[in-house]
C-alpha cells in the first residue's frame, strides 16, 4: 500500500503536473523517514494536504523531519501554517444492521 501511494504522488506530481512544490518537499520528507510506508498528496491540483502512512512509533520523527524540511526550503514563517492530524484507519464504509 505505502508503495503504491509514493507511486501515485509521483505520477500526479510527474505525469500530471498537479502537485506543488510545497508538496513535494513535505512527501520527500515523509518518505525518506524510518517507519514511513508511503507518502502522497490529495486534494489534486489545489495545493491540498499529504498523507502519510506510517508506523505509530514514527509519528513524533516524521512531523518534527516535515516541519524542518519545510522550513529549510521555505522559512518559519511558512511553516507556522502547517498542521497535522494523526488519523487511525477504521473498517470504512459497511451494511448495518439495526
Amino acid at each position: 500500500m505505502g508503495e503504491l501511494m509514493t507511486k501515485s504522488h509521483m505520477s500526479l506530481r510527474d505525469d500530471f503536473q498537479v502537485s506543488c512544490i510545497e508538496l513535494d518537499v513535505l512527501v520527500d520528507a515523509a518518505i525518506n523517514c524510518c517507519g514511513v510506508l508511503g507518502s502522497r498528496m490529495t486534494g489534486g491540483g489545489f495545493g491540498g494536504c499529504t498523507v502519510t502512512l506510517l508506523q505509530r512509533s514514527a509519528i513524533d520523527d516524521v512531523i518534527t523531519t516535515m516541519r524542518e524540511d519545510f522550513i529549510k526550503k521555505f522559512n518559519e514563517t511558512a511553516a507556522k501554517n502547517i498542521e497535522f492530524y494523526i488519523c487511525t484507519p477504521s473498517p470504512g464504509a459497511r451494511k448495518v444492521h439495526l
